[in-house]
C-alpha cells in the first residue's frame, strides 16, 4: 500500500512558501505549469481498495494531460488533513471526492468537469442481499426494501459525527426523522432476537447508513451484526451467502465492476439513495474548471 510520504508534504510546503515569498498567486490565477509544480503533479486520494481510487487510476490513463500525474493513496482522514492545510493557506490541492461527504459542508469545493466521462453521471446507492434472504428473514427484507433517504440525510450524520460518535449521530437522526423511519417499518411485524448480518464499507458515508439501519433493525427486535470490509470482499460474501444484506454499494460506476462479477448471485433490491457523485475535486478559489485544465507533466 502506497502511503502519503513526509517527503512529498515537505516538498509541497516548501514550494508553496517559496511562491508566497515571491508574491505569486498561482494557486488562484497563475500559470498552469507552475500549478502542476506546486502540486508535484499529484492527486491526493484515499484508500487503495475504494472504488473511486480504481476509477481515478483509470482517469490517469484516459486523460492525456494526466498521464504524467500520480495518484497518492493514503486514507480519508489523511486526505481531509491535507485539504484543511491547503485551504487554510489558500494553496492549491487536487483530491478525489464524492458526495455525500461532510467536506462539502465544511469547505467551498467544486467538482472538475469530466469531459471523458470516466467518473460517470450521478450514481445511486443500492440495497442488496444474498439469495434466499427474503424467504429466511422476510421482516428484515421488508424494512431494507423500504429503506430510502436523501443525500442531505447522510451528509448531516457525517458532519455531526465529526464531534460525536457515529452511533449517537445516527440515533439523533432517527429521532429527528421518526416519520421517515416509521415509513420503512410500517406494517412489518416485530421479531424476537432473529440474527442478521449487515455488510458495509469502512468509510464515513457507509458508516452513516449502516448505523441507521443497524439501529432501526434493532428497534424492531433483530440481533444485528455489522461487518465492515472492502467492496470486493463484501460482494463476494453476498454472492456466497456469508452476509445477509447491505445498503452500501454505489452503482453504476463506483462498484460497477464488482456487481458485474458477482451480480448473478446477488439480489439487487434497487436504489436507497440517488444523486451521489464521484470525481476530482478542488477548492473554489482555484481558477480551473475541468480535469483537462490540469497541466501535463512534461
Amino acid at each position: 500500500m502506497k502511503k502519503a510520504t513526509p517527503l512529498k508534504l515537505v516538498s509541497l510546503a516548501s514550494v508553496s512558501l517559496l511562491m508566497a515569498a515571491c508574491g505569486d498567486d498561482t494557486a488562484q490565477n497563475g500559470d498552469e505549469a507552475d500549478l502542476g509544480e506546486q502540486l508535484n503533479f499529484t492527486i491526493t486520494g484515499i484508500e487503495p481498495g475504494a472504488g473511486i481510487t480504481e476509477t481515478s487510476e483509470r482517469a490517469l490513463e484516459e486523460y492525456e494531460n494526466l498521464q504524467g500525474w500520480e495518484l497518492e493513496t493514503s486514507s480519508t482522514a489523511g486526505m481531509m488533513g491535507q485539504i484543511e492545510s491547503a485551504i487554510s493557506n489558500e494553496e492549491p490541492i487536487v483530491v478525489t471526492g464524492w458526495t455525500p461527504h461532510f467536506k462539502f459542508e465544511m469547505y467551498d469545493l467544486k467538482f472538475l468537469e469530466d469531459p471523458e466521462g470516466v467518473y460517470g453521471d450521478s450514481e445511486y446507492v443500492h440495497t442488496m442481499s444474498r439469495i434466499g434472504f427474503e424467504e429466511d428473514l422476510p421482516e428484515a427484507y421488508a424494512i431494507l426494501d423500504n429503506f430510502s433517504w436523501e443525500v442531505e440525510d447522510m451528509q448531516g450524520i457525517m458532519l455531526e459525527a465529526q464531534d460525536i460518535e457515529f452511533e449517537e449521530a445516527a440515533s439523533n437522526w432517527i429521532e429527528d426523522n421518526r416519520d421517515t423511519v416509521d415509513s420503512w417499518t410500517e406494517g412489518v411485524a416485530e421479531v424476537d432476537g432473529q440474527s442478521i448480518e449487515i455488510g458495509s464499507f469502512p468509510w464515513d458515508s457507509e458508516r452513516a447508513s449502516a448505523q441507521v439501519m443497524l439501529q432501526v433493525l434493532e428497534e424492531h427486535g433483530f440481533d444485528v451484526t455489522l461487518t465492515n470490509v472492502n467492496p470486493s470482499i463484501l460482494f463476494q460474501a453476498l454472492a456466497q451467502g456469508e452476509v445477509d444484506a447491505t445498503v452500501a454499494p454505489w452503482l453504476p460506476t463506483t462498484q460497477g465492476a464488482f456487481f458485474e462479477e458477482y451480480g448473478e448471485n446477488i439480489v439487487d433490491m434497487g436504489p436507497n439513495m440517488e444523486g451521489t457523485v464521484i470525481g476530482i475535486v478542488v477548492p473554489e478559489y482555484m481558477d480551473i474548471d475541468s480535469i483537462e485544465d490540469l497541466p501535463a507533466n512534461e
